[in-house]
């Protein structure tokens, strides 16, 4: 299994707002990056990511997982090779971490998070999944 992280505004979709999508999730949609595309093509069925609200909040709020792998976007203009997956809320982090905890741990100076700030949907690596679960008090 592989871990990813996804940002989102929080005043355009939050937390609280996946959280009401229940077991049926929703689409990840709105991705208009090839990298951050070519991340969702990645993903599969049962992989988790961390949720991660950006702008306002700057943390890791909760964990989500991926139900369905990436299929074709259907707001997509002919032609363009824009993808969705669908994911649905797992559980929140206890103590959401920030960006700034993040940037303050030197472990996870490498992480996406920090060296790629603006890329939407980012890799996590097992050691950077552990401390960041840790350090949100799970």
């Amino acid at each position: 299994m592989a871990h990813w992280l996804i940002k989102s505004e929080p005043d355009k979709w939050s937390w609280d707002m996946q959280v009401k999508a229940g077991a049926k999730g929703t689409h990840w949609d709105g991705v208009r990056n090839h990298a951050a595309k070519l991340n969702m093509m990645k993903m599969k069925k049962g992989d988790q990511l961390f949720f991660y609200h950006s702008n306002e909040g700057k943390e890791i709020v909760g964990i989500t997982e991926v139900i369905k792998e990436a299929y074709p976007d259907p707001a997509a203009n002919p032609g363009e090779p824009w993808v969705l997956v669908d994911v649905k809320a797992v559980k929140p982090l206890p103590k959401p971490v920030t960006l700034a905890d993040v940037k303050a741990t030197p472990d996870l100076s490498n992480m996406a998070l920090v060296t790629l700030s603006r890329l939407s949907v980012q890799p996590v690596t097992e050691k950077e999944w552990k401390i960041v679960l840790k350090m949100g008090g799970l």
